[in-house]
């Protein structure tokens, strides 16, 4: 049993930043579909395309939001003291996902007809695998320097 404990710490301790994206990835994804569905679902109607955007977006923002500080914080343990900047930096590399999210979403629910609840689901996989290259290679990477 203490093997198997110290086998799985050992590949927490390897993985750690990994393990605590997909955490606070899958996080951000609820919040981003909870603040998405919770338009569509009361005040946007998705099937017109610029109200789909519109909830796009605003999802958008919330999530960012919460993925800067939560993988500031818990993912890459950023001690960088200008955050500003580095928020900039987070929202810029954001901001390209955003845009491939507003794509993908045009054509899968606008022009092929598919769910748009679907479509979210599949974009935000992609978003999530996308946005930790992002952080990784161009918005944290002074702090692991």
């Amino acid at each position: 049993m203490i093997k198997v404990t110290e086998k799985l710490l050992g590949l927490y301790r390897k993985y750690k930043e990994i393990i605590h994206y997909l955490i606070v990835g899958g996080m951000t994804t609820v919040v981003s579909l909870g603040i998405y569905y919770g338009l569509v679902l009361t005040v946007l109607d998705p099937k017109k395309p610029i109200q789909l955007q519109a909830a796009n977006i605003i999802s958008w923002i919330g999530a960012v939001t919460f993925a800067y500080f939560a993988s500031r914080r818990f993912v890459f343990e950023s001690k960088n003291p200008n955050m500003l900047q580095e928020a900039g930096a987070f929202y810029l590399a954001r901001v390209s996902t955003l845009v491939m999210d507003m794509v993908i979403m045009f054509l899968g629910v606008t022009l092929l007809g598919f769910s748009d609840k679907i479509m979210k689901l599949v974009v935000q996989v992609l978003v999530t695998i996308a946005n930790y290259v992002f952080s990784k290679l161009f918005v944290f990477k002074a702090d692991k320097q």
